[in-house]
């Protein structure tokens, strides 16, 4: 697998859970992520990546007082497709549990300046789908000058918390066509505590599209899948994903590290390495709700791989020791 130069002081980030690094072309890597109080995005930036421990962060977005977009902002993910920037996220009108689930919807804002990290962000209003139900955790790739969308949904017809679906997009806030089922909770690591498939992250390597995504419940029994497509498969077929039997990346209770997930992938400063950033816990003895614990910390490490192609993500790292 080789060794590598890039280690870094973990947690990166503390407190900021659901993370996502992206590095632009102009140097900097961008950091986005839940924040605790669930009510705002927020970017800082940096010129590598353990900088962002140190960033200041800019708060772009704020929630509305009511309505749509006023309660428990999930899930950022900040997007440069086309010339422009946009941040997906899921937002949601009540804190109230409806039919065993929360009622988020995803959004898109866009800034079409050079910097991101100003306040010129404009609400391009809710990505819609075939399904008026909980959705949340919108990714884009571009693959073959084709725009795709992948995100997390409930289907009244389907048992659990949330599948994941995929479409193509006419433009970075509207799909066009019929979503594709891709992934449901079915294997036991993902339906403990709650029958769950969520938080899908993109890697292009190697002729292959993997796409990791979270499963069940978000204490010590969240974990990471695979899905596997080739590059040239049509992906807007069912068949064309193919799921580890397996998670890639679980707890590791010897280094005391507790439910990572929701990942996204960045490269190191010389571009030689792909990076998994998560988040993950340090304790199990959650009181109350998982959901409102603060304590998911952004993390990253190397990815390493396979002879033949594929990705080993390995144990979460223990904290650094300073």
């Amino acid at each position: 697998m080789g060794k590598t130069n890039y280690e870094y002081l973990n947690p990166l980030v503390i407190q900021r859970a659901d993370p996502w690094i992206y590095k632009h072309t102009d140097g900097y890597y961008y950091f986005v992520a839940s924040v605790p109080a669930y009510n705002r995005i927020e970017i800082r930036r940096a010129k590598t990546i353990q900088g962002l421990s140190f960033a200041p962060p800019r708060t772009v977005w704020r929630k509305h007082d009511t309505g749509e977009m006023s309660k428990l902002i999930w899930a950022p993910e900040l997007h440069f497709i086309q010339g422009k920037w946009y941040v997906y996220f899921a937002a949601t009108h009540t804190e109230e549990i409806i039919d065993g689930l929360f009622t988020h919807r995803m959004y898109v804002i866009e800034n079409d300046s050079e910097n991101p990290m100003n306040s010129n962000w404009v609400e391009k209003g809710q990505v819609k789908t075939n399904m008026e139900t909980f959705s949340l955790d919108a990714t884009t790739f571009e693959h073959r000058n084709e725009l795709y969308y992948v995100w997390a949904q409930k289907d009244p017809a389907i048992k659990g918390n949330s599948n994941l679906y995929i479409a193509k997009m006419e433009n970075p806030w509207t799909i066009k066509g019929e979503p594709v089922l891709i992934s449901k909770p079915e294997y036991e690591w993902e339906t403990r505590g709650f029958w769950v498939n969520e938080g899908p992250a993109i890697l292009k390597k190697n002729g292959r599209i993997f796409l990791t995504f979270s499963a069940s419940a978000t204490d010590e029994n969240y974990c990471m899948g695979l899905l596997t497509a080739s590059e040239d498969a049509d992906l807007l077929d069912s068949k064309s994903w193919i799921k580890s039997p397996e998670p890639v990346f679980k707890s590791d209770p010897e280094n005391d590290q507790f439910g990572p997930g929701h990942n996204s992938f960045t490269v190191s400063e010389d571009g030689k390495e792909d990076i998994l950033i998560y988040h993950c816990r340090d304790y199990t003895e959650i009181i109350g709700d998982p959901l409102y614990d603060p304590n998911r910390h952004t993390k990253a490490q190397v990815i390493h791989w396979n002879e033949d192609g594929t990705p080993v993500f390995g144990k979460p790292v223990p904290y650094s020791k300073l």
